[in-house]
């Protein structure tokens, strides 16, 4: 593990913003993750939250429970040990998705910016395991890295007043996944039958920062078959050590 090197600086009167770094990249968000599990099992009195983001991570706290000089020592002191301390090795969660047609109808263009056939399309990004660097937007929306350019294509000129939940996007560089019904310009190549947020559930968001995603070809048996198990409960989503993954 390289050397973990950072900066703290307040945010506002409640926060501090740790940087790791300016270069998105996974190395700087491996360092990123592995001060998150640290910082968990700290237990540090008086924080409210984290959050993680390409090369930062916010931590917010209660003044009145600690102070910021006091706050900073342990934050600092945290980026001192974790060097030499193992973590967790990250999960990959299957995301099984139904390519083009209804549940993809800008997977022809994606192609045709590109060069490829549609069947390309979907085998390439099909191929990698995506990078979750954080969720937001909308509850549950991942911000994925590790696409492959050769897929890349722009936004939609018009945006869409209305993209179904579970629909499966690329935007410039990036893929990602809708979880919620929302307008968006992304260019939708498919859908997936999993929630990624449900509000009914005790933990309602599936997937975390520092996991990865990779996306599963289903036919359109198989997504009704797993949308029904999905409503009535039953359905599991396939996980993996990222370790085991690469064996």
């Amino acid at each position: 593990m390289e050397t973990v090197e950072f900066s703290i600086q307040p945010l506002g009167d409640t926060g501090i913003i740790i940087q790791f770094g300016t270069e998105i990249s996974e190395a700087i968000y491996q360092q990123i993750r592995q001060y998150v599990y640290w910082l968990e099992q700290s237990c540090i009195e008086g924080i409210v939250e984290w959050v993680p983001a390409y090369t930062t991570l916010a931590v917010f706290y209660r003044p009145n429970i600690i102070s910021y000089d006091e706050l900073s020592q342990k934050l600092l002191k945290i980026g001192e040990k974790i060097e030499s301390m193992p973590v967790p090795d990250p999960i990959v969660i299957e995301i099984p998705t139904l390519y083009g047609k209804e549940a993809g109808p800008d997977i022809q263009f994606v192609a045709e910016t590109n060069g490829l056939s549609v069947e390309e399309v979907v085998k390439i990004h099909s191929s990698s395991d995506y990078l979750i660097y954080m969720i937001g937007f909308v509850p549950g929306f991942p911000y994925l890295g590790g696409m492959d350019k050769r897929i890349a294509a722009p936004r939609k000129k018009t945006p869409r007043s209305r993209i179904p939940a579970g629909s499966i996007g690329i935007a410039g560089e990036q893929t990602g996944i809708y979880p919620l019904e929302t307008p968006g310009g992304w260019q939708i190549i498919g859908r997936t039958p999993v929630k990624l947020y449900d509000p009914q559930k005790q933990d309602p968001i599936l997937l975390k920062a520092g996991d990865y995603i990779r996306f599963v070809p289903i036919t359109e048996r198989e997504y009704e078959k797993i949308e029904q198990q999905v409503l009535k409960g039953s359905y599991k989503v396939a996980k993996y050590k990222k370790e085991a993954a690469e064996t």
